[in-house]
């Protein structure tokens, strides 16, 4: 059987994760023989568990933070027959660990760092940049993205809130920024697959985790829009990247902007995606990206259980997160997929509808919550002690165990 989690927001990385998972499984099913492979979506984690799976030079780095001190970040190098390939993770520039809780504001805090870290893999040699988005802490649409690849306008690098007042003339050096990525292969892994603005865009889905007030939320919203019309009207005058015209990403006098707002991925990580695409990234689910670079389908092909597992299971898991990546593979092969989160805000028939064939919670009431919290690693695995009971392969027998990891 197959263990292939995601980290668990705050709690455990993807690894901890997965031993924990393991652990309570063999206590459970100590006959079965288990390999683990932890998994990401392009959010925290992201760097580290492609790493970890293709080895590679990890380079560091020193880029502008959400708030604007300097911060440590990497640049991972890996060496293909096509060239170098570069990963970079912008929750190392932006993530929301990165800003104390009682200085978290959406309406300033800034994507400058992204940019620089995009830059440094360029610098690198990197024929194809992939850039994992997912955990920040900004809403700025990635203008402060724009800024550290080399736009001067101030306004860009002044967070979400400032964008309320950009023009196009703000972004009239747009090809400064397409010329730092010219002839690079970039390639965005998106932890979430919705558009930059609306009901479920970057301001109205994810402002308010970041610390922005309802109010925020909606000034946010507004200054977005603003933006994405700016972009189209700067970018009609700027020639679009090949590869973004072969996509139908936007190109000269086709409303770019809005074009470009409305791709799946758009919204990931305050609307980065939104500007990665304007440069001429080719939006991707980033769990599929991560699955490809680790091998994900052909752990899954010997498998008779597929067992995942994140933080909260709910309506984000199935746009473009791992649990979603891994029911696929499941479905695909008419293996079970099973899934332990530390809580469960989905009903039966949405989980179900999504090919996964049972869900738990580590925290099956609120009062379990502080507990869960406390000892994630412990409760994690006495949860899966109790699943593998019910879901082990062989439940019954009484073989010996054995685990590996993959």
């Amino acid at each position: 059987m197959l263990i292939a989690p995601d980290c668990f927001g705050g709690t455990l990385t993807a690894a901890e994760a997965a031993a924990a998972l393991t652990t309570g499984w063999l206590r459970g099913a100590p006959h079965d023989d288990v390999v683990t492979l932890p998994l990401a979506d392009g959010g925290p984690g992201f760097v580290d568990i492609v790493a970890a799976a293709t080895g590679g030079d990890v380079v560091p780095v020193v880029v502008t933070g959400p708030l604007g001190d300097p911060v440590p970040a990497a640049v991972l190098v890996t060496h293909t027959p096509g060239g170098a390939v570069a990963y970079v993770e912008a929750a190392h520039a932006v993530g929301l660990h990165l800003v104390p809780v009682e200085r978290r504001d959406p309406t300033t805090t800034t994507s400058v760092g992204v940019g620089e870290l995009v830059s440094a893999a360029c610098r690198l040699g990197a024929s194809r940049v992939v850039v994992g988005l997912g955990g920040s802490a900004t809403n700025d649409g990635g203008a402060g993205l724009l800024a550290g690849l080399g736009l001067a306008a101030p306004v860009l690098r002044r967070g979400g809130g400032a964008l309320a007042e950009v023009t196009p003339a703000d972004l009239a050096d747009l090809e400064v920024a397409r010329g730092v990525l010219a002839g690079v292969d970039l390639v965005v892994a998106t932890d979430v697959d919705v558009p930059l603005l609306g009901l479920h865009g970057a301001s109205a889905g994810f402002a308010t985790q970041k610390g922005a007030t309802p109010e925020q939320a909606q000034q946010l919203e507004r200054a977005l829009g603003r933006f994405a019309a700016a972009m189209g009207d700067a970018g009609a005058t700027v020639p679009a990247p090949r590869l973004a015209l072969e996509l139908g990403q936007g190109g000269a006098g086709d409303g770019g902007g809005h074009r470009w707002a409305q791709l799946p991925g758009a919204g990931a990580a305050g609307g980065l995606g939104f500007s990665l695409a304007a440069l001429g990234g080719r939006l991707l689910p980033g769990a599929e990206v991560v699955a490809d670079a680790v091998g994900l389908d052909r752990a899954a092909d010997g498998a008779e259980l597929l067992v995942t597992g994140e933080g909260t299971l709910d309506w984000q898991s199935m746009h473009g997160k791992v649990v979603a990546a891994v029911a696929r593979r499941g479905l695909a092969r008419a293996v079970p997929v099973v899934v332990v989160a530390g809580q469960v805000h989905l009903g039966r028939r949405e989980w179900s509808a999504a090919g996964i064939s049972g869900a738990y919670a580590v925290a099956e009431r609120p009062d379990q919550v502080a507990a869960a919290l406390a000892h994630p690693a412990g409760t994690l695995a006495a949860r899966a002690e109790r699943v593998a009971r019910t879901w082990s392969p062989r439940a019954g027998e009484a073989s010996g165990r054995s685990t590996r990891d993959l």
